[in-house]
């Protein structure tokens, strides 16, 4: 059945109609395209914080493996700290991540891992007063050291842990 205005049968549909159907159209494509990069930048984050984790437990694994300070008998007595390379690549015991950033970051077993770009691992230690943690102490003059690791992408920090170290009774 189809109406008529002034006389004449309508078969289509009025300027206004189109605009108003055109608008909804691009309304809910704006909306979907919005959803669209709101998940593609959420998934991009949760990619870069489950590296960043993954980046910090490889240093923890390779800290608790690492003797707590030198066996070496021809480095007793020399003070925590790194060798002088820049970055440490030589570690044989736990002061010798002190104030080092790693990039290529380092595995469990202080190898590079290559193929992340951008990403860097930085190393902090400092010695606490076993009855009270928060209490820092001169380096190498305490059994307990908290190790804090940052891990950045592109320079910005993705994630940063600590933890505590404790010298084993041989």
């Amino acid at each position: 059945m189809n109406r008529t205005i002034s006389g004449r049968a309508r078969d289509g549909f009025t300027l206004i109609e189109v605009a108003v159907a055109t608008a909804i159209v691009g309304i809910g494509i704006t909306a979907l395209m919005a959803c669209l990069v709101a998940g593609t930048r959420t998934n991009r984050a949760g990619q870069q914080l489950a590296q960043a984790v993954f980046l910090v437990q490889e240093i923890r694994e390779w800290s608790l493996k690492l003797p707590f300070s030198d066996t070496d008998p021809d480095d007793i007595g020399n003070p925590p700290g790194s060798d002088g390379w820049d970055p440490q690549v030589w570690v044989d015991d736990l002061d010798d991540l002190m104030n080092v950033t790693y990039s290529p970051p380092r595995n469990a077993c202080g190898l590079a891992i290559t193929g992340l770009r951008g990403w860097s691992q930085t190393i902090t230690l400092t010695w606490r007063n076993p009855a009270q943690l928060t209490a820092v102490v001169t380096p190498g003059t305490s059994d307990m050291i908290h190790v804090q690791v940052k891990v950045a992408y592109q320079g910005r920090t993705v994630r940063s842990a600590g933890w505590l170290v404790a010298r084993r009774s041989p």
